[in-house]
């Protein structure tokens, strides 16, 4: 039956139903007699394939073929029917296809162009191989110089000429932002040149690595060798310049404006590792950078600007209120910033205080008029005689109550005030404890004299502060400890002193006279020695053996001191007297103990050494005096027992050198010592 007619580019097609072959079976075996195969028009009259011209002929040169029957795998049943053979003309080109032959020929082709290749490779492999051979490889730098190619006594030399001169250079040491220097001789460092090239290594034979060495370069350590103990110790030395402390984030304020304090990490240099570090290099330009070990801080940046924002800022944003008896003050915001204190606190904030002292310090002079201080009871000589001056109870305020509330207060911009909190305040040393001491009369009192103007001004300050005192029956009286530091800001002058076993001067100077009256003051008075010290060499003003000096560090730590211990059943008042060529010290009492000191002869004589002070030191020229040993015998009666016991000290002086200082002008001797 006719078919619908379709149009490929605008041309008509005649069709003709086929039966299909057993390749084109359909799955659906019940369709098969509507497949059909289109086969193109080929005119009659020979002409080729051109157009025809009238297409609407076409339709009428199309005929079906029926299918045939087939069986039950469909293949047909019967006799087929022929397709009539109709000449289409000349047949239009057809693409030629691949044979096997042509496929065989490609192979054989590639394969031997895959071959030449291969061969080529291995000849410049091998012609390589052969060039390099008994070189440092390809690419190898070591500190910046390329080696490579060269044979190795070429190498050495290239990395002696490019890297020996600056072998003497300090070495530059950095540990984040601190650096260092040490000196390369003196810790022995060296470049081991022949290890180095060595440790390049030969060319490689896998040729993939070889190809990679025309493209890339291989690093390699100078083999350096040197001091290890002396490099321990140079980087100890420079310690202090790459260690950095810790520091803790804070709050300080400049007048009365709070600036943050940012922390910062601290960093201790790690030597073992440093030591490494140096050794492998030290050679290559730049800096080497030492391994350290992080120390950490408790507070953050965040914790900082946290305590700032909640705590500092409005701390100070207006002045306190401190309501007194009858009178209000104010603690203005620059008292208070002086007076806030911060420490690392939780969660790496700050924990703020107040140091309530400081603002006694601002409040207390303006409430000055609301207190009434106490007086202690005094023991004092009036009319040569111990006289008890009563004590007196005080109103104060309380200020650690007062100022309990004090930090809420600051945190807070409404109400800014706090009250004083005033108490009755009881004397510390009343009537009764100081008449109950027994102080009635003299128990000991020593005096000595001779001392110069400047040792007179400090023996007069420091017999002003020790005058007074009271020692209860079992307390331990210290010189150093009841004047503390004896400098210039406490009224102390530079005068002379023993230093090095010859006369100098010192701030200062001269409390050994006062020392050594105290010391004989409580000696006759029967107290226990607890600690003195003899002078090195014997001062003649003194009596031997029994004679004492003291000394302090610059901070006014004691060094050696003077310390008794009143061992009677009174208390003991201890009253000084100064003139300008005298000190004398009373220990007042209950007399309770007789003393007698009896001194030994000198023996153990040992002469002087001369010394001479070379021209421009400080020298005091001195004629000398031998050294001696001395004892000294001290008996003690006890008045309310009858007790008698004796205590013997042995004391040894060393020879004073004979001090000649320098020579004089012109050569001659040395100048003499004072006659």
């Amino acid at each position: 039956m006719p078919e619908n007619h379709e149009h490929d580019s605008g041309a008509d097609e005649s069709t003709e139903r086929i039966h299909t072959g057993p390749d084109q079976r359909s799955s659906h075996p019940e369709t098969e007699a509507e497949q059909t195969t289109r086969i193109p028009p080929v005119p009659a009259s020979g002409e080729g394939t051109r157009q025809n011209p009238h297409p609407e002929s076409d339709t009428e040169r199309t005929e079906q073929i029926a299918a045939l029957p087939t069986d039950f795998h469909g293949f047909p049943i019967g006799e087929t029917q022929a397709i009539p053979q109709v000449d289409a003309g000349p047949a239009a080109p057809v693409p030629p296809q691949p044979t096997a032959d042509r496929r065989k020929r490609g192979l054989v082709r590639a394969g031997i162009a895959a071959g030449a290749a291969v061969g080529v490779l291995a000849l410049l492999y091998l012609g390589d191989l052969v060039f390099t051979s008994g070189t440092v490889p390809r690419g190898t730098v070591v500190a910046g110089v390329d080696i490579g190619g060269l044979e190795p006594a070429a190498a050495e030399e290239e990395l002696r000429s490019e890297l020996g001169p600056n072998l003497d250079e300090p070495v530059q040491l950095r540990v984040a932002d601190r650096s260092a220097t040490i000196d390369p001789n003196a810790v022995g460092l060296e470049v081991d040149w022949a290890a180095t090239v060595e440790e390049a290594g030969d060319q490689p034979l896998n040729p993939f690595t070889r190809l990679a060495s025309l493209f890339t370069t291989r690093e390699v350590a100078p083999v350096s060798h040197g001091d290890r103990e002396h490099l321990v110790q140079a980087l100890e030395q420079v310690r202090p310049q790459l260690d950095r402390q810790p520091v803790e984030g804070t709050i300080r304020f400049e007048g009365a404006e709070p600036v943050a304090v940012s922390p910062v990490t601290g960093q201790s240099i790690d030597v073992q590792r440093a030591t490494d570090a140096v050794l492998a290099h030290w050679v290559e330009d730049g800096p080497v950078r030492v391994p350290f070990t992080e120390q950490p801080v408790r507070t953050t940046e965040q914790g900082v600007q946290r305590a700032l924002r909640e705590i500092a800022r409005p701390a100070v944003q207006a002045p306190v209120t401190v309501r007194g008896e009858g009178k209000d003050v104010v603690l203005a915001p620059e008292a208070i910033a002086a007076a806030l204190r911060f420490e690392p606190g939780a969660e790496g904030g700050l924990k703020a205080t107040v140091d309530v002292p400081s603002v006694v310090g601002a409040v207390e002079p303006q409430l000055a008029d609301t207190i009434k201080p106490g007086k202690d009871a005094q023991v004092v000589i009036e009319g040569g005689h111990p006289v008890v001056k009563p004590s007196e109870d005080g109103i104060g305020v309380n200020w650690d109550k007062s100022f309990a509330r004090l930090l809420d207060v600051l945190r807070s911009s409404q109400d800014r005030s706090v009250q004083a909190v005033y108490e009755h305040q009881p004397a510390t040393f009343t009537t009764e404890e100081a008449e109950q001491l027994g102080i009635k009369e003299v128990v000991g009192e020593f005096t000595t004299g001779g001392f110069e103007p400047a040792s007179g001004v400090n023996i007069r300050r420091v017999a002003e502060q020790v005058n007074g005192a009271i020692v209860k029956p079992g307390e331990t009286f210290s010189l150093n400890g009841h004047t503390g530091p004896r400098g210039i800001p406490q009224g102390y002058v530079e005068s002379g002193i023993i230093q090095d076993g010859r006369p100098g001067r010192a701030v200062g100077g001269g409390i050994s006279q006062f020392a050594t009256t105290l010391y004989n003051a409580s000696y006759f008075a029967g107290m226990q020695d607890v600690e003195h010290k003899a002078h090195s060499y014997y001062i003649s003003r003194y009596p031997e053996g029994r004679e004492a000096t003291v000394f302090q560090s610059p901070s006014g730590a004691s060094v050696i001191d003077v310390k008794f211990k009143n061992v009677s059943h009174s208390g003991i008042l201890i009253t000084t007297h100064w003139t300008p060529s005298s000190i004398t010290v009373k220990l007042w009492g209950t007399k309770q103990f007789e003393v007698t000191s009896q001194t030994g002869e000198r023996t153990n004589h040992t002469p002087p050494r001369e010394k001479v002070v070379p021209p421009g030191e400080p020298c005091s020229p001195s004629k000398g005096a031998p050294g001696f040993t001395v004892t000294d015998t001290r008996t003690i009666k006890d008045l309310t027992t009858g007790e008698v016991r004796t205590e013997t000290q042995r004391t040894r002086y060393n020879p004073q050198p004979i001090i000649h200082c320098g020579a004089p002008p012109g050569g001659g001797p040395p100048a003499a010592p004072p006659a």
